[in-house]
């Protein structure tokens, strides 16, 4: 083991103070950082349809630029015929959606639970709602709801600016910047570096696209099967289901749970739950038997109990945010582990000289 010595010690000193700058910096810009990485996951999801014309013949500058313009009319047509199709299913499900509404609700599937099981105690749901509703309705709380809504709009104007100009460079010049990248690497950090940076980008984009596809297919079918069922604001919870769907394990209940809920909204009774129930049924046979041997054939491969303790842990340190983000993150913590301790029983890079065998 290399041992401390005072010629090391304002090498310490000059790595903790890089550190707590890099540390700031990222706390400080952290909204424009948010903006780089989605741009650099937009980048993954998007590379092969470059990579694919650039193979035949085309410049990539150009074929970065026709993709970019490509996505950006996809997202005018969108906002133009099926985004207003949302809105206005959402604010009419808004006007539904109160207390009276969640307590009928509430009463209703008490009183069958009841009756299938007696020995429950009276009002253990009710009396829970009505709870977290006032709670909720706190004028305090609504000012800090209607802040956070001010901040999305603002958020969305700002990556409106920033995605399309970042994600058309990270196209174009994603082999530049990772060579740029990498001249700051010492020598004999340098192909496990490489290693790590090229099986990240592989792994993680062969599970944006999945995960892309499958929520695209999954939010698609729900909609037709909850339209066949009858409910009438179909196109919204379809969609919903399909973004809940990128959560595994866990984001096929949040379907279930929330089709069934607008199902009583919009009936104020339960004629169509059985139906709506159905359709997400259906949609999730499709994709366990269909999309996903089809889609992550080729994804990498984790463990699905680990998979399970990994959104658990994700959940508890970031909600919902942690679950979206805990699997790109086990991926990557998962390579960098993997190559170092590779490279440490094969190129002995972390062992100073004397420790190394002759």
């Amino acid at each position: 083991m290399t041992q401390f010595s005072a010629e090391n010690l304002p090498r310490l000193v000059g790595y903790t103070i890089v550190a707590f700058i890099t540390a700031f910096v990222f706390w400080r810009f952290s909204a424009l950082f948010g903006y780089l990485v989605v741009s650099l996951v937009l980048s993954y999801i998007l590379d092969p349809i470059v990579s694919r014309m650039q193979s035949n013949g085309m410049n990539r500058t150009l074929a970065t630029f026709l993709v970019i313009i490509s996505v950006i009319l996809l997202l005018i047509w969108a906002s133009t015929t099926i985004i207003p199709n949302i809105g206005n299913q959402i604010g009419r499900l808004a006007q539904q959606f109160n207390v009276e509404t969640i307590n009928f609700i509430a009463r209703t599937i008490e009183e069958y639970t009841l009756q299938l099981v007696p020995y429950l105690p009276q009002g253990y749901l009710t009396n829970n709602v009505d709870s977290f509703f006032n709670r909720f309705f706190d004028l305090q709380n609504v000012q800090n709801v209607v802040g956070n809504l001010l901040g999305i709009f603002t958020n969305l104007f700002t990556a409106a600016l920033i995605l399309p100009f970042s994600t058309f460079f990270f196209l174009k010049d994603g082999s530049v910047l990772r060579r740029k990248v990498l001249q700051f690497v010492p020598n004999k950090y340098f192909e496990t570096t490489i290693n790590i940076i090229t099986k990240i980008e592989i792994r993680l984009g062969t599970h944006f696209r999945a995960i892309a596809l499958q929520s695209t297919l999954v939010a698609f079918f729900s909609w037709v099967f909850l339209s066949m069922a009858g409910l009438n604001n179909a196109l919204s919870v379809g969609v919903a289901i399909g973004i809940a769907n990128t959560i595994p394990y866990f984001g096929p209940i949040l379907g279930y749970l929330l089709s069934i809920i607008i199902a009583i909204i919009e009936t104020g009774d339960f004629s169509l739950v059985i139906n709506c129930i159905i359709a997400v049924m259906i949609v999730q046979i499709m994709d366990n038997v269909l999309f996903q041997p089809a889609i992550f054939s080729k994804a990498a491969d984790i463990h699905p109990l680990m998979v399970l303790f990994i959104i658990l842990i994700g959940a508890e340190l970031a909600g919902l945010l942690g679950m979206l983000i805990a699997i790109p993150t086990a991926t990557i913590l998962r390579v960098i582990i993997t190559e170092i301790t590779w490279s440490l029983k094969n190129y002995f890079v972390f062992k100073s000289k004397h420790e190394q065998p002759l």
